[in-house]
């Protein structure tokens, strides 16, 4: 089934936890710190990938979590870091935060977006000696990774889409024109879902075209689902209207059709038009269409029952939808061709948490008692353990 929206929960991965170690060696009876830093927890990425069609591969998990940093050790030797998470969705992808703000477009393939950050690693031991403090007995614990709920909603990337009433014959002229397999049968909605074809040319250039639900009076406002299938328009160069002739006058279905393009918005109603007279096999003779309209660059009357005019249709249609660009690391200027994005750093924390000989140390300005206790447990600290909070010590409840 054809997913076009996912609502994910991700949690990056903590720092590992700074090592608390001392020199031990043969005839040094006190050595001197050598615990080693730990390592940043693993990032969780979104990247567009072109192979992909749908966000279907969300629809059995829903959660993500990036590997924990490694502690610091002895000899200074420093944690490794955490496992990354690089999760695929296709291009055309478009990422919300939980109060459906854009966080990111990803409409190129290879766009990339960095969701949340691993959390940094606690400094060892051997960080904090100096001339007054030759033995340290604490270090640094690794921070938490940054969490996110976001909602992935696909906006399809199509070179052409076909657009129209339902049962006007979509699915069968892109089954004719396309590799595309969708379901056809002689009753409306047969469609459920947007399809994408590919239509390849003797040349090699290839097009995407896709096969939007027929769309009903009053879609732009979200009757019939098709608020959602208009958004799959938003990105198409060409709108190929399609118009069963036989149903009756076809400039009646061509306004209909026109009108919820306008209301839905998004420019939707200013694309550029082609427009298929279907079903002439089953009139004696094609109906007049003639309309003022600049968006309309050409008329095709066919039959995809028939195949008469098909071929020609599929010719035009490489002409009417120019190559675009290929996508490069760079233009000319100097700006990729797709945006890496990054989330704004959060606030930092005001207090970072010290793991010592005896227990944990509270360093800086602390947080609600609610807030330091979660942080505390999320550091490892178990209930009983010493928590040393400026001159106060308290155990953890």
């Amino acid at each position: 089934m054809f997913q076009d929206r996912a609502r994910i929960e991700l949690q990056a991965g903590r720092g590992g936890d700074g090592g608390l170690s001392f020199r031990r060696e043969k005839f040094v009876p006190k050595g001197g710190p050598d615990g080693g830093d730990g390592g940043s927890g693993g990032d969780i990425a979104l990247v567009a990938d072109a192979a992909l069609r749908d966000l279907s591969s969300f629809r059995g998990r829903k959660r993500f979590k990036a590997g924990r940093g490694g502690p610091g050790k002895s000899t200074n030797k420093h944690g490794a870091a955490g496992d990354h998470v690089e999760l695929r969705v296709p291009a055309g992808t478009q990422v919300f935060d939980d109060v459906g703000q854009l966080l990111a477009d990803l409409a190129s393939p290879g766009g990339r977006f960095l969701v949340a950050r691993g959390g940094a690693g606690g400094r060892g031991n051997k960080r904090f000696a100096s001339p007054t403090r030759q033995a340290p007995r604490f270090a640094e614990v690794g921070l938490p990774g940054e969490e996110a709920v976001i909602e992935l909603r696909l906006k399809l990337l199509a070179d052409a889409a076909l657009v129209g009433l339902p049962n006007a014959g979509k699915s069968s002229l892109i089954r004719r024109i396309s590799n595309a397999k969708p379901k056809v049968a002689e009753y409306p909605f047969t469609t459920l879902a947007p399809v994408l074809g590919t239509v390849d040319a003797p040349d090699g250039r290839q097009l995407v075209v896709a096969d939007v639900p027929g769309l009903i009076e009053g879609a732009s406002q979200g009757i019939g689902l098709g608020h959602e299938f208009l958004a799959h328009l938003e990105r198409a160069q060409l709108l190929v209207h399609v118009i069963d002739v036989a149903a009756g006058d076809p400039h009646e279905s061509f306004a209909a059709i026109n009108v919820e393009l306008r209301e839905y918005g998004a420019g939707l109603h200013e694309r550029r038009q082609v427009v298929v007279l279907n079903k002439v096999d089953l009139l004696p003779e094609v109906p007049p269409f003639r309309v003022d309209d600049e968006r309309v660059e050409a008329v095709f009357a066919l039959s995809c029952a028939t195949g008469v005019g098909v071929e020609e249709f599929r010719r035009a249609l490489f002409e009417l939808c120019p190559p675009t660009e290929e996508p490069s690391e760079a233009r000319a200027g100097g700006l990729a061709d797709f945006l890496v994005y990054r989330p704004k750093p959060k606030g930092r924390r005001t207090f970072r948490i010290l793991r010592t000989d005896r227990g944990f140390r509270v360093a800086g300005r602390p947080p609600p008692q609610d807030e330091l206790e979660a942080a505390l447990r999320a550091a490892g600290a178990r209930p009983g353990a010493e928590i040393e909070i400026g001159d106060d010590v308290m155990e953890l409840g």
